[in-house]
């Protein structure tokens, strides 16, 4: 069974999700507060801490017809940063279309007032994490 921590990249907020392959689900935490696509690190060593990931997977975003897009290098960025900070296998995951899924899934929950951003980005780190899972 492999622990999975996936975060869904932003210059102002980070969604973060934990998964395990054991049954390919994944559950929304807390999404990180970013400045200039740097979260706080302490927070996320205490996420690595508390959840042990044997993965992390990061949402690459990409345009709809594949090719980069502005915040493609950042995410890269990103994830070369955690890998280099923490020393754990990480890989990029296609993320398109996964805020639109992860808003349509919450305003049906809950309607507009389940619109947070940080909300958002977590339940869009979530299915990052579910599609990989799905994947291996």
């Amino acid at each position: 069974m492999s622990q999975v921590i996936g975060f869904d990249f932003g210059t102002h907020s980070i969604g973060v999700a934990v998964g395990q392959s054991l049954t390919g689900t994944a559950s929304p935490l807390p999404a990180l507060k970013a400045k200039d696509g740097q979260p706080n690190w302490d927070l996320v060593a205490k996420l690595f801490a508390e959840w042990q990931p044997d993965i992390v997977v990061v949402g690459l975003p990409l345009n709809m017809d594949g090719t980069d897009q502005p915040l493609t290098d950042l995410a890269r960025k990103f994830a070369n940063r955690v890998h280099g900070r923490f020393g754990v296998q990480v890989v990029l995951q296609d993320e398109r279309l996964t805020t639109v899924a992860a808003k349509e899934d919450l305003f049906s929950r809950g309607g507009y007032k389940q619109l947070q951003k940080g909300k958002i980005d977590s339940a869009a780190a979530q299915l990052i994490v579910e599609d990989y899972l799905s994947q291996i």
